[in-house]
């Protein structure tokens, strides 16, 4: 018997779709793929603005006070918040205030700067920085606002930068001093020509302590030391640390007040 013979395929006209075949699924286009968004990115905080350096002026001559008020004032990091025209005034304003940094004149009413200076420090558990205010730099009431432990002194003479520029440095910790008109200071105070007795701590300073000692006194900062030495700037503040330990000084200038006055830096030869 002869197989049935197959059967023709219909011809489709011209344009007509294809047929789908039974029991078969069309296939569909595959859809396009698509990235997961990735979220924005959180938008990073800029740093908070550091608040101003806050300073109190203390000077008996109006002209000076508004006078050092608008330059210091022109700064953004700097602002006046109070002035004071005798020592006594300094005191209570300070003390109200907690400024950072104080612009103390030397010669004032009632109690001068070093007397003012005097109980700043001794009655404020976080005193501020004092820089002396001062005509002279030979006025012997510098050397002993100095000793009482203002952080240095500055001429009334002084350029707008150089005044901004003291206010900065001692507001970081750093001493300012003029070494030449401190070593001056220091003769005129021990007497011509004497030379004081070393004192006790002199002999328990290590060699390296007394190096920065001797830097220090030349009014280097930390790290101009640390360059000048060749050692890290911690290794330094260490040594700096130790070095007023041993002095019993409260920062820098008096470290070095002390290390003229016994007998360091005021060897005979």
């Amino acid at each position: 018997m002869r197989p049935p013979s197959p059967q023709p395929q219909p011809q489709l006209p011209p344009g007509a779709p294809s047929p789908v075949v039974s029991g078969t699924a069309a296939a569909e286009p595959a859809a396009p793929a698509t990235r997961e968004a990735t979220p924005p990115a959180a938008p990073v905080a800029s740093p908070a603005p550091r608040p101003p350096l806050r300073l109190v002026v203390a000077d008996d001559e109006r002209m000076v006070r508004t006078a050092l008020r608008v330059i210091l004032d022109a700064e953004p990091d700097l602002e006046v918040v109070g002035e004071a025209a005798t020592g006594a005034e300094a005191v209570a304003v300070v003390r109200a205030l907690a400024p950072d940094v104080v612009l103390m004149d030397v010669r004032m009413p009632e109690i001068d700067g070093i007397r003012a200076t005097e109980r700043i420090l001794a009655t404020m558990a976080e005193p501020p920085r004092i820089v002396v205010v001062t005509t002279f730099e030979n006025d012997a009431y510098v050397y002993e606002a100095l000793r009482a432990g203002a952080a240095g002194f500055l001429l009334k003479r002084a350029d707008p930068d150089e005044l901004t520029a003291a206010v900065r440095l001692v507001a970081r910790g750093d001493s300012l001093l003029f070494p030449a008109a401190v070593r001056s200071l220091a003769a005129a105070h021990t007497g011509p020509g004497a030379v004081p007795a070393a004192a006790p701590w002199v002999a328990r300073l290590t060699d390296r302590e007394a190096d920065v000692l001797r830097l220090m006194a030349t009014g280097l900062s930390n790290h101009e030391v640390s360059e000048r030495l060749g050692v890290g700037p911690q290794t330094v503040k260490t040594h700096v640390a130790a070095v007023l330990a041993k002095t019993g000084s409260r920062d820098r200038t008096q470290a070095v007040i002390a290390a003229y006055e016994g007998g360091f830096l005021m060897k005979k030869g």
